[in-house]
């Protein structure tokens, strides 16, 4: 937070989640409203991530091939285009449910192109040794911006009606694309431009081919996907708990919902803090959460259920920052975009494969029961994963150490310039690759005392 461009970025970034989630809640209500039908709102969810899914790798090859802040600021007017759309939507009537189910549909195709060029411009804001700490805070922004705004959304769409939460997320899209455009940008780490020359199907098969010779990240990319399935989709089995053991109802639901989004705020907080953020320590913190899980099936009444979902919501965070740290620091500079794809379509993956998995189990099982299993299935993959680690561990590389002169580069920018076309942008997100002089060059104008 002692850099301007990640204070600025975050800014931008709280009020973009906090739309983004207003908006989530808003398109739940409208369909719930209009439909009278929990399946069709869930549909929402699926909706959003088939593209994910299916268009990501193309996504990511299309990262690496073109500039990344024209990119992201035709993404954010997209975006915010969309969100204008609905809010017609939800005040006109216009087109019923199907014409919501469409506008998500599109969400989910600008999202598919627009993340992984997020994450590949994102490692221009902070210094590669920074990563972890930034992808934590990002964390805590994001849990922050989520309670943020679930707590507006429901607040407005009680009073108002969904369409203000609309027009809420529309103009949130303004501030991230102020703050491209307010970067210092000799505070940035350069990037070498992208040199993608493959057409998109032969990048996205060169991507899934480079992924697969590196067995670091496939062990890390199968602990995201084990723990994202059975050990993450907790708006399943806190829903059944709530309903079912602990006979909370829909208030106690409330309370776990909120539990769950206060430890994604403490873990992103502890991860930050983190140093080590190693496979070895990955694997850890997935036993971890797998074991709080086991013993969250048993656990006698709401409370006790709801500490335990503070805790397991934090492991939750810090795996997803290693993960995305390890999956970038640890492949190459040209590859990011469609690692960072991937990334995205293992999570989709995960949830899609996971959430009706889950509800089977709790319906057939008990939600007790499901939770057990699922937890002891997870510890079994995490403590097989450490075995794994360990046996490899020459060739998974350790977090880059701290350069300290690196470091005063991005606290002591030259200047204070105004944007131009260069093709290097700024947005927090994610760098990866071994660094090398031909990943990170030195911007011009920077000093550098050796």
């Amino acid at each position: 937070m002692r850099q301007y461009n990640f204070r600025l970025w975050s800014v931008g970034n709280l009020i973009s989640v906090t739309g983004t989630w207003m908006q989530v809640l808003g398109v739940n209500w409208v369909v719930l409203e209009t439909t009278g039908s929990a399946t069709k709102m869930g549909a929402v969810v699926l909706l959003q991530s088939a593209p994910v899914l299916l268009l990501g790798p193309f996504g990511g090859a299309l990262a690496d091939r073109l500039p990344a802040r024209p990119l992201l600021v035709t993404s954010q007017l997209i975006h915010g285009l969309l969100a204008l759309l609905l809010a017609f939507f939800a005040t006109t009537g216009f087109g019923g449910v199907n014409a919501i189910y469409g506008v998500v549909i599109a969400g989910g195709v600008v999202s598919s192109i627009d993340g992984p060029a997020m994450g590949r411009f994102g490692s221009t804001i902070v210094a590669p040794e920074h990563l972890g700490n930034a992808l934590a805070l990002g964390s805590t922004i994001n849990s922050g911006g989520r309670i943020l705004g679930m707590s507006l959304g429901g607040t407005l769409v009680a009073t108002v009606g969904a369409a203000p939460l609309f027009l809420a997320n529309a103009l949130s899209f303004v501030a991230v694309i102020i703050s491209l455009f307010a970067l210092r940008l000799k505070a940035l780490v350069t990037l070498v431009p992208p040199s993608v020359q493959e057409n998109a199907f032969r990048a996205v098969r060169s991507g899934l081919k480079y992924i697969a010779k590196e067995p670091c990240v496939l062990i890390a990319f199968g602990l995201a996907f084990v723990l994202g399935s059975l050990g993450r989709n907790y708006q399943v089995t806190m829903g059944a708990m709530a309903a079912g053991p602990l006979d909370a109802g829909a208030g106690g639901y409330g309370v776990l919902s909120t539990a769950f989004a206060v430890g994604g705020v403490v873990g992103g907080l502890v991860a930050a803090g983190q140093r080590d953020l190693s496979y070895k320590f990955l694997a850890g913190i997935g036993l971890t959460g797998s074991v709080l899980q086991t013993a969250s099936g048993v656990l006698p009444n709401l409370w006790t259920f709801g500490v335990m979902m503070v805790a397991i919501a934090a492991t939750a965070v810090i795996i997803d920052t290693v993960v995305s740290t390890r999956a970038q620091l640890d492949t190459r500079g040209e590859m990011r975009g469609r690692v960072l794809s991937m990334v995205a379509a293992v999570g989709s993956l995960a949830g899609a494969i996971g959430a009706p998995l889950l509800g089977w189990m709790c319906e057939t099982i008990g939600p007790r029961a499901a939770l057990v299993t699922a937890g002891v299935v997870c510890s079994v993959f995490c403590a097989g994963a450490a075995v794994y680690i360990s046996r490899i561990r020459e060739t998974c590389p350790a977090p880059p150490a701290p350069d300290p002169e690196v470091v005063a580069d991005h606290l002591e920018p030259a200047a204070d310039p105004v944007l131009s076309a260069d093709p290097v942008g700024g947005a927090v997100a994610r760098p990866t690759g071994e660094l090398t002089a031909g990943d990170h060059a030195v911007p011009a104008g920077a000093t550098r005392r050796r």
